[in-house]
């Protein structure tokens, strides 16, 4: 009997130049999906959600990390590779600095399918590489030269809106962070309007909460607060109401009638002494049991050690071997109010040192700078949120429940975009920046003969070129005659698409971030120039009810 498996499902290696041409195709078609979402004036791509008739509702999206990330697989097992190739590129991007894509996208498939041209004439794939690579550092030097600070909270609420396209987003966002700063802490939640509201926290805040609703003061907000208050913080399980004795005494002995015990855990008959004390007791003494914030062990040490620095106290850890039995006066923290509800408690007023809290910031900064992992990034940025004292919540308004989840995701990135501007500052916007890089780029002499050198320099001339002809098609410009007419234009001198007419980026608001562009041309140029060398595809055997080439 036959064997009924297809030539295209066996392993099968392929070779130049069939790599190059599938590869193309590849990209090709995920850039596609992706480039109509640059500029201002962005069309939207709708992902159909719909599996086996389910009548889920389509998304919308204008994120080229999350459009790619949407494509599985595409027709054509050398195009996908090509496709997949992109795709990684831009998901990786969008994760560690949340935006960019777009460009990228549009600066990978220019210097890809440039350099493809170049080496179909007979050049050498890895010469082109090398001074594609080497040419780099000097157009990442050149946009870090021309980065401006941002401040105020117009020039914030300028950015936000040129970022989310919302002009009432983008206000808010404006002020929120001209109040809460880079690292400030900012929920941002749906709303149950069609317009924004914000709300600001006063103090530092964490999630953990009550340990029990029989601590509840005020039933009517639900939460307990306590005045000029003492702190005890572990990781301890208190399981014995005998083991708060130390901690109380401490409290008796220095005029102490309010205690917060941030604790891992404590039993119902250490919540039923607290309570009844409250109540009935002879001792003076408003004690509340607040769970110690954080899942993962190191998580909780984390916050118990920003508390400490915060309030002045000793944090007491079961890894250290600490006990409640040994606690004095000194190992206290205090606060001028603390509050807690059943799922976060905040800390107002932390009367630790001030030059350690300084100290301790510019520590958690510091590591922050040197981390590229976006998860533990976006855990230091919390952390030094908190400790410096500024939280807020945005609610996002919208009709139905498509349009607050694209309002959401749409002030994400905004929030996500303004803390790298604030920190790293912005770039002349509209493709100004690397307009004016490749006009340095093409002015800086050359060190060999090489044709490959040459050629990358073009290559890389025409790719810096191609998100400003990108961002004029989408919005319905002639971009050839344009992009004349800002080859001559002042330095900072970009389109503004909205007005049409051209204008200096800078005082027009019009920037982009300095890490986000930085970060996309790294990255496509980088990627691209990889992508050429590879010459030869060694495709696996494929199920048959895959896609066929």
């Amino acid at each position: 009997m036959a064997s009924s498996t297809k030539k295209w499902q066996k392993p099968h290696v392929v070779f130049q130049p069939e790599v190059h041409r599938g590869m193309s195709r590849g990209i090709d078609q995920i850039v596609s999906a992706v480039r109509p979402t640059l500029g201002p004036l962005p069309r939207i791509v709708l992902y159909d959600r719909t599996i086996g008739g389910t009548g889920r509702i389509p998304e919308l999206l204008d994120d080229g990390g999350t459009i790619a990330r949407r494509i599985i697989q595409i027709p054509g097992r050398n195009a996908d590779v090509g496709a997949m190739l992109v795709r990684q590129v831009l998901w990786t991007l969008r994760e560690e600095v949340g935006d960019g894509t777009a460009t990228a996208a549009v600066l990978f498939q220019a210097v890809y399918r440039e350099g493809v041209h170049y080496l179909a004439s007979g050049g050498s794939a890895m010469r082109l590489r090398t001074y594609l690579e080497r040419a780099l550092p000097g157009i990442i030097d050149d946009l870090s030269s021309m980065a401006l600070r941002v401040e105020g909270k117009e020039q914030l609420a300028q950015l936000a809106t040129a970022i989310s396209l919302d002009p009432e987003m983008g206000k808010l966002l404006g002020e929120i962070f001209d109040i809460i700063g880079e690292y400030g802490r900012l929920e941002i939640r749906k709303g149950r309007t069609r317009s924004y509201e914000r709300e600001y926290v006063e103090g530092m805040y964490w999630e953990g909460g009550l340990l029990s609703r029989a601590q509840i003061t005020d039933q009517a907000r639900q939460r307990t607060e306590l005045q000029n208050a003492a702190v005890l913080m572990t990781d301890l399980d208190i399981e014995d109401p005998r083991e708060l004795v130390p901690a109380i005494t401490a409290c008796v002995q220095q005029g102490i009638e309010d205690l917060a015990i941030i604790a891992r855990k404590m039993s119902d008959m250490v919540v039923g002494m607290l309570v009844m004390n409250r109540e009935r007791g002879k001792i003076k003494i408003h004690a509340v049991g607040i769970k110690t914030p954080g899942i993962s062990t190191t998580d909780q040490r984390a916050a118990l050690m920003d508390m400490a620095v915060l309030t002045g106290g000793r944090p007491l850890f079961r890894a250290a071997g600490d006990t409640l039995r040994d606690v004095k006066a000194r190992d206290l923290g205090r606060a001028r109010r603390i509050w807690a509800d059943k799922s976060n408690f905040g800390i107002i007023g932390g009367k630790g040192d001030p030059r350690e809290l300084r100290a301790h910031i510019t520590h958690l900064r510091n590591l922050f700078s040197s981390i590229s992992s976006g998860d533990e990034r976006q855990e230091l940025q919390e952390r030094i949120g908190k400790l410096m004292g500024g939280s807020a919540t945005l609610y996002v308004g919208g009709i139905t429940e498509t349009e607050l989840d694209y309002n959401k995701e749409q002030a994400t990135r905004a929030a996500e975009a303004m803390r790298g501007a604030m920190r790293d500052g912005v770039l002349p916007g509209g493709g100004a920046a690397l307009l004016a890089a490749r006009r340095t780029l093409l002015a800086r002499p050359t060190t060999s003969d090489e044709p490959e050198e040459y050629a990358a320099r073009q290559i890389l001339a025409k790719a810096l070129q191609a998100p400003t002809r990108v961002l004029l098609e989408n919005a319905g410009y002639e971009a050839g005659e344009i992009l004349g007419r800002l080859e001559n234009a002042a330095p900072g001198t970009g389109f503004d698409v909205l007005k049409g007419e051209l204008t200096n980026m800078e005082e027009s608001g019009i920037l982009d971030i300095t890490t986000v562009v930085i970060a996309a041309v790294r990255s496509a140029v980088r990627s691209a120039a990889m992508a050429l060398t590879t010459d030869v595809v060694v495709h696996r055997a494929q199920a048959p009810e895959s896609l066929s080439t």
